[in-house]
């Protein structure tokens, strides 16, 4: 059973270290930047954290194998044979990281059979750890630098930990929107949401730090209308399933799937768990 070989404490440290490369990097005096065959911007903290996370991965768990954005995709006929894989970002937010606002993650997630059953995000300027499992639920754990380096086994990160979500109060509907990809559908699905509930609250941010707000309530809905790849939202997903929240795809409700043939997503809507009596499409 894979809940008895992975280690959530393991997982979250890998992503911790990680985030101090690229730590190292956001505090330097200039980040060089280049782009991708499809025009996204990369930095060397990108690839700095993916080294640092494959390399760490491919020694704890060397019979799990592992898709991160920053290495070679394997082909699809080898991938299709995979029953359980790693999903990587090794930065999340790359844009966000430029501007220097704070809003990137580290994104790590375990895909069982194309659904996400763990997921990892933290984000080192914040210093906040978000982490779920199929047989622990979802948690967060504030001031990572001080409280990871005490905790030593997977009963002790829990009890640091606090259980999500959270629900925060609040007036008006949150709606939880892409700093970098606003999109025109999205828009066009806010005026909907409005005409049917009336005052909203729009909440603007970076990388995956949109879907732990989803999973901790500090907003009700987050809905992706633009590009987004596999990596993108695996580790998001699972905190957000594992709080009792949903991410399904847009227009069909049918959940997301993972190591596709292709692995861009479909557009999709992520909504919290307090969100269920609001029958919000």
């Amino acid at each position: 059973m894979v809940n008895q070989l992975v280690k959530v404490l393991d997982i979250v440290k890998i992503a911790f270290e990680a985030g101090k490369h690229i730590l190292d990097v956001y505090h330097s005096d200039s980040v060089e930047v280049d782009y991708k065959n499809d025009a996204s911007p990369v930095t060397i903290a990108d690839k700095k954290s993916h080294h640092s996370i494959c390399q760490q991965l491919s020694i704890q768990y060397p019979n799990i194998p592992l898709i991160s954005e920053e290495g070679d995709l394997p082909n699809y006929q080898q991938r299709k044979h995979w029953h359980t894989a790693w999903l990587i970002d090794p930065l999340d937010g790359t844009k966000e990281f430029i501007k220097r606002n704070g809003e990137f993650t580290v994104n790590i997630a375990l895909i069982e059979k194309g659904t996400p059953i763990l997921g990892v995000i933290y984000s080192p300027a914040q210093d906040l750890m978000y982490f779920a499992s199929s047989w622990h639920g979802s948690y967060k754990l504030s001031n990572c630098r001080a409280t990871l380096s005490t905790i030593y086994s997977e009963a002790e990160l829990i009890k640091a930990a606090e259980k999500l979500p959270i629900f925060h109060s609040r007036k008006s509907l949150g709606i939880v929107v892409s700093r970098s990809h606003f999109s025109s559908d999205t828009q066009a699905y806010i005026d909907q949401i409005q005409q049917q509930v009336g005052d909203v609250h729009i909440i603007k941010a970076g990388s995956s730090i949109k879907m732990c707000l989803i999973a901790e309530g500090v907003a009700h809905i987050y809905p992706r209308l633009s590009y987004s790849m596999e990596w993108d939202t695996a580790a998001g997903e699972a905190i957000v399933t594992y709080s009792g929240g949903k991410v399904e795809e847009y227009g069909t409700h049918s959940p997301l799937q993972y190591n596709k043939v292709h692995l861009k997503n479909s557009f999709h809507i992520v909504t919290a768990q307090s969100n269920d009596n609001l029958n919000i499409r």
